[in-house]
């Protein structure tokens, strides 16, 4: 039998042939997105890996002095690591042959790219001594990463802020927080994963009432239930086979891009993403065993008797318990809000099932509340094609829910990811403008009295600046202002404001920069009660530097003011730089809502057209005998839009609160925010999804007209 199952399939006509390549495409399709996401998830916890070979484990006694700082170059972050050894005996870092000595400093790939293609004075000065080596890629999270370890005595780095002796390096993940990206793309897996599965089902259910008449038949001319299973089993594993192969074809000719995309900020290294042999032998076999058990589901009536086809009779209507998974989902996820800590592993094992259990609550309680809408609509129809439309979802709501269910699961998915991803950027995105930009801001911990004229004079004479500001420490403590600068420096700085009328000294922030709140040229700094005497005797907090925005000219300065002052922790840097690094990985983010949209819907819609085929060519016959007794073509149109339409959009507006209410619960249990609704993209996306499903039951009337001939009736 199965010599014949693979013969009926390979050879079984055009019909066969069609089924053959939709179902193997669907699978394709699922199998490409499941691996790729897999591999997704891999690559963020080997990146999270690389951060261990860097991460110093403290000791009091530790035989290395470590201090870590933060720099940057044309907005891109640069790990600084200072280092020296006290014996023989020190740790080496991952990544490093060995320890660099004093004056030796060893650099990522990236990096050293950077500082030969840019002159010494915007960053290669800033690292003195000579170029020992590369950074290997194990101590590198990205292939862009920007790292450089300098080795320096004991006598500096001891004197660094924050600096700490070790004795070792970790060689685990452990301290990192990714537990809530973890959750956030383990919850982005499963919602992609369930368009898929839906797309796969349906495909595995095309043409499924012809394919139930062909084994009725070769059930009454003697084929066991045995030997229909294997049959059926046959085909459909013929299928997913093909599409499990071409699946894996795609995730091997797309993975440079996938490792492309920075979920966390940055690309990933391409050995990072993998899948290892385990996940690939589960798929692999897994998909297609899916795929034979889903056919022997939708034939599980030829099974029962070879006259099961025939005699067709009106489904039991689904029941009200179909909403218990839906509430169960709402209610687990309300149920651990405050119960679980932030950044604990323990999330992905609470809120993953959560939002899975409303997924399946949707799929499930459709077919019900189709079924109550179906019900409503006939008691107020008044024209033949609604009551008809009507009457056929109310007495079979499951296959008509299931041709949309794609398409709500896909709706869900889009709300959810774009709810939670934009009142994440809303929360955490950093205000930039030009001001931010241009104006360069070094900060000290260690307050000097004062700086040196010669500093002063050589930062003036950079021909992108315009104007140095030094700050000075605010002795009123509760003030709410952090410095204090004299008006007479300010008026020539009025990007930044001005002082009040007759102020001598005026209170301001150590950077000018307020952001979420007034700041600029409009601000109007209040007088301090300070003299000129008694401003020169603050310490310095800052020294501000508007410049023309440059990138050569801001890097210069930076250079210029790390050699200045090498003992800086926070490095000299512009409001953009530190915005920057929050940014891009919010923006990773973004691009990562981008790629569930546009991935779940496209599917869904597939899931849809496939559906509607199915049950048009499934119901060609009665169709074509209503038109043999004088049904208009158009009224048959309109009995397939709205059979499809009316569910389409009142799930719809259930898949979107029931993701809204989702995003909700998770923002609230997760990061304590409130959800700040999609906006106008957000819509249009919706909109936009809806309108080409409905163009996509449109385009199947042209079908309608070639399947309802009067041969059709004569033929069956």
């Amino acid at each position: 039998m199965i010599r014949f199952g693979v013969r009926l399939t390979l050879a079984g006509g055009r019909e066969a042939l069609v089924r053959l390549v939709v179902m193997a495409g669907a699978v394709a399709l699922g199998v490409w997105l499941l691996v790729s996401t897999l591999a997704a998830v891999n690559a963020v916890d080997g990146q999270f890996g690389r951060f261990a070979a860097l991460r110093p484990m403290p000791s009091a006694d530790g035989p290395l002095w470590w201090a870590e700082r933060y720099d940057y170059f044309d907005g891109q972050s640069i790990v600084r690591i200072e280092v020296a050894a006290t014996s023989a005996g020190a740790p080496v870092p991952g990544g490093l042959p060995r320890l660099p000595a004093a004056g030796e400093y060893y650099v990522s790939p990236a990096l050293a790219d950077l500082i030969a293609q840019h002159p010494a004075d915007q960053l290669g000065a800033r690292f003195p001594g000579r170029q020992a080596g590369l950074i290997g890629d194990v101590a590198l999270p990205s292939p862009g990463s920007l790292t450089v370890i300098v080795g320096s005595t004991p006598e500096f780095v001891s004197q660094l802020y924050h600096a700490q002796r070790v004795s070792g390096f970790r060689t685990e993940a452990s301290g990192i927080p990714l537990a809530a990206l973890d959750l956030i793309l383990s919850v982005v897996a499963g919602g992609l994963l369930f368009p898929v599965l839906i797309f796969i089902g349906t495909a595995t259910r095309l043409t499924a009432a012809r394919r139930e008449q062909r084994f009725a038949a070769m059930r009454l001319i003697g084929g066991t239930p045995r030997q229909i299973s294997v049959v059926a089993a046959v085909e459909s594993t013929v299928a997913a086979l093909f599409g499990t192969l071409i699946g894996f074809g795609l995730y091997v000719a797309f993975r440079v891009q996938l490792a492309g995309i920075p979920f966390t900020g940055m690309p990933f290294h391409l050995s990072d993403v993998t899948l290892g042999a385990p996940m690939a032998a589960a798929v692999a076999v897994g998909v297609p065993v899916g795929a034979a058990v889903a056919s022997l589901v939708a034939l599980r009536r030829v099974r029962i008797s070879p006259l099961g086809v025939v005699r067709r009779v009106t489904p039991k209507p689904p029941r009200w318990y179909r909403l218990i998974p839906l509430l169960l989902g709402i209610a687990e996820l309300t149920f651990f809000i405050g119960r679980v800590p932030s950044h604990s592993t323990a999330q992905v094992a609470v809120f993953l099932p959560g939002m899975l259990l409303i997924m399946v609550g949707l799929v499930s309680a459709g077919p019900w509340l189709t079924m109550i809408g179906a019900r409503l609509l006939a008691r107020r129809a008044q024209r033949p094609a609604t009551l008809i439309a009507a009457r056929r979802l109310a007495d079979n709501p499951g296959a008509a829910f299931r041709a949309i269910s794609g398409v709500v699961v896909g709706l869900f998915v889009t709300t959810v990811s774009a709810g939670i991803i934009q009142t994440i950027v809303a929360e955490r995105g950093a205000y930039v403008d030009a001001l931010a930009v241009s104006t360069m801001v070094n900060r000290f911990e260690r307050y000097p009295d004062t700086i040196p004229a010669p500093v002063i004079a050589s930062l003036a004479a950079d021909p992108a600046v315009r104007t140095v500001t030094v700050v000075r420490n605010n002795p009123v403590a509760d003030a709410g202002y952090a410095g204090v600068v004299s008006c007479a420096d300010l008026a020539r700085s009025p990007e930044f404001g001005r002082c009040a009328d007759g102020a001598t000294v005026a209170w301001v922030e150590e950077g000018f920069m307020q952001y979420r709140e007034t700041h600029g040229a409009g601000v109007v700094w209040p007088a301090a009660p300070l003299t000129e005497a008694q401003l020169a005797a603050q310490p310095v907090i800052s020294i501000v530097l508007s410049t023309d925005g440059s990138t050569a000219g801001l890097e210069r300065l930076r250079t210029a003011l790390q050699l200045a002052f090498p003992d800086l922790r926070i490095l000299p840097a512009t409001e953009w730089d530190r915005a920057n690094d929050q940014n891009s990985q919010l923006a990773g983010f973004e691009q990562l809502a981008a790629v569930i949209i546009f991935a779940s819907l496209p599917i869904a819609g597939c899931s849809l057209a496939v559906s509607v085929i199915a049950g048009l060519t499934d119901r060609k016959r009665p169709f074509s005998l209503l038109r043999l007794t004088g049904v208009q073509l158009g009224v048959l149109r309109r009995v397939v839009a709205l059979e499809s339409a009316v569910p389409l959009l009142a799930a719809a507006v259930l898949a979107v609160a029931a993701g809204l209410l989702g995003a909700q619960l998770f923002l609230t249990a997760q990061m304590q925010y409130t959800l700040h609704p999609p906006g106008l993209t957000y819509g249009a996306i919706v909109v936009g999804g809806l309108l080409l499903s409905l163009g996509i039951i449109a385009a199947t009337f042209p079908l309608l007209r070639r399947i309802t001939g009067p041969e059709t009736a004569r033929s069956e």
